[in-house]
């Protein structure tokens, strides 16, 4: 068994889910990356990214999927340095009906699709490369408290609140207009009243700019005063 130590950690990427409503530019963070960037779309809505220089790869089934991470996974047969997943709730609601398709019990139709996206989550975030993924938005109520929060949304009871476990930097994309009427948007990074979000490197501001390279070059070389407040 092998002893090491924390000051030699150097992790190379960064693995990002961002949660937000329709409509707030979770796509188009995509052509944020700065790199070269492979987009998975299960959603089919890329109209927001219409004159960008962008490779798409197209799925509609889990086997697509499966030949999409298998063609990530051998890194030396592609050029890619990022991979967009967009969008986890559209590959949920993909899987839930595939399994629905083998069996009539719903109960295990819904368990059998919360252990195929785990694994599934689980082999994306561990490819040796940087990796987004985005997420619809949903609103759950603390049936205890009555407390609302935001959170990434999946079909079903398990599947969205386990995503936030699965990643060390969960965002919540903040939409607002100034008062000239410009839409803005920044990410959320941190978790409050209302908003699941975390930054586990403690490199990020409550509200970064919805740039995917901002965040990753800010991951990569933290300043000794942001992670100072992170600490108080």
């Amino acid at each position: 068994m092998e002893i090491t130590n924390t000051k030699n950690i150097d992790n190379l990427f960064v693995k990002i889910l961002v949660h937000g409503p329709a409509g707030a530019g979770k796509t188009r963070l995509c052509r944020t990356t700065g790199g070269k960037p492979l987009i998975i779309s299960v959603e089919g809505g890329l109209l927001s990214l219409r004159g960008e220089d962008l490779d798409v790869m197209a799925v509609n089934t889990m086997d697509e999927l499966s030949e999409a991470y298998l063609f990530l996974a051998d890194f030396k047969k592609h050029k890619y340095d990022w991979v967009c997943l967009d969008s986890v709730s559209e590959i949920a609601e993909v899987c839930l009906s595939e399994e629905k398709k083998n069996t009539s019990d719903m109960r295990k139709a819904y368990g059998d699709m919360h252990d195929r996206m785990m694994n599934l989550l689980r082999k994306f975030r561990d490819l040796p490369m940087n990796v987004y993924f985005s997420a619809k938005q949903q609103k759950l109520q603390d049936e205890i408290t009555g407390t609302i929060i935001y959170s990434p949304a999946a079909p079903g009871k398990k599947v969205g609140p386990a995503m936030p476990y699965l990643f060390d930097e969960i965002f919540a994309l903040q939409t607002w207009k100034d008062e000239q009427g410009v839409l803005n948007s920044a990410l959320q990074t941190s978790r409050d009243e209302q908003y699941e979000a975390k930054d586990r490197s403690g490199a990020l501001a409550q509200l970064e700019p919805a740039d995917l390279k901002h965040v990753y070059d800010k991951i990569m070389t933290p300043t000794q005063t942001t992670m100072n407040l992170k600490e108080k």
